[in-house]
C-alpha cells in the first residue's frame, strides 16, 4: 500500500535503542523539546538516556571549565536533567579510556582530565568533539509510552547528523533524511494557529 504523500502521521516502526536519533514529532506539546534531535545514548528496561543535539548556547566550553584551553568548541544544552554538569560525545574512540562507544564511531564520555591534555596538547581534535550540559532522560517505560504517543520518531544515527555543525536546520534535515513519507514534516508550521 502506497503512502499518503500528505500523511502528516506516518507510522514509525523503528523501535528506541541506544544509537538511534530521537526526532521530536511536529505536534510535540512539550516547548522544551519543540522540534528537538536527539540521540539516544542508552536504552534498555531501566530507563533512557540521550542528548539534545540542536539546542546550542552562546558559549565555548571554556567559558565553563576553567581547565579548558580555548578552543571555541561550541556547547548545547543535552536536556534539563543534571543541568549543572558536562557531558561529551567524541570521535577519538579508545584514546579516550573509560568512553563508551554509541553508534558509528561515536563514543559517549570518558576520563575528561585526559580529553582536557588531547586538546591542550592538539586543539585542531576539538571539531572531533561535541560538549552538552546537561542530558534528557527517562525512567522505566516512559520513553515507549511517548513514542506511542506520537510524539517521538525514532531514526537511525550516522556520524554526519550526529557531528554536524548545522543544528539550526537539523531537525528538518532528519525528517528529509528519514524519506517522502516524514519529509512533509520538515515544512510544518511552528504555530499551526497562525497559519
Amino acid at each position: 500500500m502506497a503512502i499518503d504523500p500528505l500523511e502528516l502521521d506516518p507510522p514509525n516502526p523503528m523501535p528506541p535503542q541506544g544509537g538511534r536519533l530521537l526526532v521530536s514529532g511536529p505536534y510535540l506539546p512539550d516547548p522544551y523539546f519543540h522540534r528537538t534531535v536527539i540521540l539516544l545514548c542508552m536504552h534498555d528496561d531501566q530507563g533512557s538516556f540521550g542528548l539534545v543535539l540542536n539546542r546550542p548556547i552562546d558559549m565555548g566550553v571554556e567559558d565553563l571549565m576553567e581547565d579548558m584551553p580555548k578552543l571555541g568548541s561550541p556547547v548545547g544544552i543535552g536536556g534539563p536533567v543534571q543541568s549543572g554538569n558536562l557531558f561529551f560525545l567524541h570521535t577519538l574512540g579508545k584514546r579516550i579510556e573509560g568512553s563508551l562507544p554509541v553508534v558509528d564511531g561515536i563514543h559517549l564520555g570518558g576520563d575528561y582530565g585526559q580529553l582536557r591534555r588531547i586538546l591542550t596538547a592538539a586543539p585542531e581534535l576539538a571539531k572531533h568533539v561535541r560538549f552538552f550540559v546537561g542530558y534528557s532522560g527517562w525512567g522505566e517505560d516512559q520513553l515507549d509510552k511517548e513514542i506511542e504517543q506520537r510524539a517521538w520518531l525514532v531514526h537511525p544515527a550516522t556520524k554526519q547528523l550526529v557531528m554536524g555543525s548545522d543544528t539550526q536546520g537539523l531537525w528538518a534535515a532528519t525528517l528529509r533524511a528519514m524519506g517522502p513519507a516524514y519529509a512533509p514534516l520538515a515544512q510544518f508550521p511552528e504555530d499551526p494557529q497562525l497559519n
